[in-house]
């Protein structure tokens, strides 16, 4: 994916050496067995997010926080993307309007995470068949514990 010289991406280090910072680059084809994201990393301290896997894994115990934005263009279908940890939904998102051309959902969290955690984003209805290269996902450790 390109970036336009009009995108700019502000970072703020935040209590450690853990963050990141993606941009949708595209998704698996098979989007209702296990929708796969595929990543551009804008940032990636630490290189706890494995991009082979679209999955962050926690080095260490602490309050850690994540949010995600994506968008549908040009799709009539209803979306649902939710953010699992450990194999389990934490929170969703959803975008529904069929009367519209560009729709966005997003959301965020605070979550207790104990080393080796898995956070990744799962597809869980529709397709961000255009939407994909405005999408976004990030994390970062607030505080450790």
């Amino acid at each position: 994916m390109e970036l336009k010289s009009d995108f700019h991406c502000h970072f703020a280090k935040v209590g450690s050496n853990i963050s990141f910072f993606l941009c949708l680059s595209s998704t698996s084809p098979l989007l209702f067995f296990f929708p796969l994201f595929t990543f551009q990393v804008l940032v990636n301290i630490g290189n706890h997010f494995d991009l082979a896997s679209s999955i962050f894994v926690a080095p260490r115990k602490g309050i850690y926080s994540f949010s995600f934005h994506v968008v549908k263009v040009y799709n009539r279908q209803t979306i649902q993307v939710s953010l699992m940890q450990n194999g389990y939904p934490v929170i969703s998102a959803f975008a529904g309007d069929q009367d519209v051309t560009r729709e966005a959902a997003s959301n965020g969290v605070l979550l207790l995470m104990e080393r080796e955690d898995k956070v990744h984003l799962k597809l869980e209805r529709g397709n961000l068949m255009g939407g994909w290269k405005y999408s976004t996902f990030s994390g970062f450790l607030v505080f450790p514990l």
